[in-house]
């Protein structure tokens, strides 16, 4: 029963309200940020399963530049082409890969194969693996030294792969071709991934393998980009000061981006109390981390570009017991609002990408990291998020000073090119009320709460009245609006279709 202390109080949350000032004539900065997600192959995404249509007309509808896509190494047979030396097999890489692509068609994507085949390491045994494509295995990537140490032979790998999806085809070893017949744009190639938890890479030895692999695409295809680096632990200067510096790589080698990762980590019995602390508290120390990144980058680099492109949080035994120990339904919530809120430090200090991860997790694969209810296939409240962002901010905006906020919101005033918006997060597991400027009246409120679960966002009217803002809301407001549901998250894109009445 509640105390007459805790009703009193509540009540003062509802009823206590505070005015929003923006002074649009005050620029704070103009973003140069793009908002994205990651997608890793996870079995729920192949063709045939109950959510199939639904993960790929969910990503196609987000409409997203620099989408990231990695086939990973839980699974060798969906991300390993040459599994066996001089025998390739795309049987079930393909299915998913072209799905990928057909859904982000008009956009540009970086792939990333993050895994190398398994006998071009030394190792004591050769790796064995389940012969179930779909079945869970952690150890494939063994051995710290490849057995061609001038990694000639891993780069030649990764072109062969690059020419398979963009030239349609490739000449194997023995000389053997293999026509795909696949031309697909693919912009960006990212060379690896958490290189720094994988095979003993150091910054020193990456960086020659990195040379290699971007010297055998560059050669077939000039005027491909590359992504760097990808570290799971960025708090590692010494992989930045090294790599970042030219002397350390051949002539000619480009440096177009780095990438680095961030999860915000806590268990699922402390989302409603603990949580909505410590996640703000590790964003932050995320962003000082950046920070210092940054001053690396802008000294030896400064042309250099910069993804963060696997942002979110993990709850703790994920892979474990999620069926056991289900996730509330507010952690959606609230690692929506992290993200968004770990968006708006990330474009205040420039960086030019930010990625939510990852579209589809389920359990045994990261589920609390998922942006679609593997259960249902229909985006919860952390896709809804990142799609309410990207149709509302973009590269160009001009953020504006405001303040009245109390300290569990976070707010960003923006000019955007269609129109005036204020971008609202409460961080708090309560009730927040505000008064917005009166500018904002007629116009409408979209917001991603507890109470829209797995729905699109709600569209509630500006009257004048003072607005309320639920547990872990992300809202943004605006006097003119663009439907955030205007691309329907519905029906099956027909190439879809196509590609499985093949």
């Amino acid at each position: 029963m509640k105390t007459l202390f805790s009703i009193v109080l509540a009540l003062i949350v509802i009823t206590a309200r505070s005015q929003v000032t923006i002074q649009w004539g005050q620029t704070q900065m103009i973003s140069k940020t793009t908002l994205t997600l990651q997608v890793v192959v996870n079995p729920p995404m192949r063709r045939g399963t109950p959510i199939h249509d639904s993960i790929f007309t969910a990503l196609q509808a987000l409409g997203c530049d620099y989408v990231r896509f990695v086939p990973w190494l839980p699974y060798p047979r969906l991300g390993v082409a040459e599994l066996k030396e001089n025998v390739w097999d795309f049987s079930v890489i393909d299915p998913i890969t072209l799905d990928f692509l057909e859904a982000t068609k008009g956009h540009s994507v970086i792939l990333n194969f993050s895994t190398i085949p398994a006998w071009m390491y030394k190792t004591a045994q050769p790796v064995a693996y389940p012969d179930d494509p779909y079945a869970v295995f952690w150890d494939y990537t063994q051995g710290n030294v490849p057995r061609d140490t001038t990694y000639g032979e891993i780069a030649r790998y990764y072109a062969r792969l690059y020419s398979w999806y963009t030239k349609g085809g490739f000449t194997d070893e023995t000389g053997a071709r293999h026509g795909s017949g696949h031309h697909y744009a693919v912009p960006y190639w990212e060379v690896l991934n958490e290189v720094d938890f994988e095979h003993g890479n150091t910054a020193q030895s990456y960086t020659r393998l990195y040379d290699a692999v971007t010297g055998a695409i560059k050669k077939i295809s000039p005027g491909t980009k590359f992504v760097a680096m990808a570290l799971a632990d960025p708090n590692r200067p010494e992989w930045f000061e090294y790599f970042l510096d030219r002397k350390h790589h051949k002539d000619g080698v480009p440096l177009d981006m780095i990438s680095y990762h961030f999860y915000a980590t806590g268990n699922a019995h402390q989302v409603g109390d603990v949580l909505q602390y410590t996640f703000w508290e590790r964003a932050d120390g995320f962003l000082n981390t950046v920070k210092f990144i940054e001053s690396i980058r802008k000294r030896l680099s400064p042309a250099t570009k910069t993804t963060i492109d696997e942002l979110g949080s993990i709850l703790d035994n994920d892979n474990t017991v999620p069926d056991r120990d289900p996730i509330p339904d507010d952690y959606w919530n609230l690692s929506g609002a992290l993200y968004a809120y770990t968006y708006l430090g990330l474009a205040h200090q420039g960086i030019d990408v930010v990625g939510e991860s990852q579209l589809v997790g389920y359990p045994t694969q990261y589920p609390s990291v998922s942006m679609i209810n593997w259960k249902t296939g229909r985006p919860n409240a952390r896709y809804w998020v990142l799609k309410l962002l990207k149709d509302n901010f973009g590269p160009g905006d001009t953020f504006v000073n405001s303040a009245g906020a109390p300290d569990a919101i976070t707010l960003q005033a923006v000019a955007t090119a269609k129109g005036r918006r204020l971008l609202l997060i409460n961080k708090r597991d309560k009730l927040v009320r505000l008064v917005l400027p009166k500018e904002f009246d007629g116009g409408w409120l979209h917001v991603v709460d507890t109470s829209t679960g797995d729905e699109k966002p709600a569209e509630i009217p500006i009257t004048g009245a003072a607005i309320e803002l639920k547990p872990f809301a992300v809202a943004v407001a605006g006097a003119h609006f663009l439907d955030t549901s205007r691309k329907a998250i519905a029906g099956i894109p027909a190439a879809f279709r196509k590609k499985r009445e093949k």
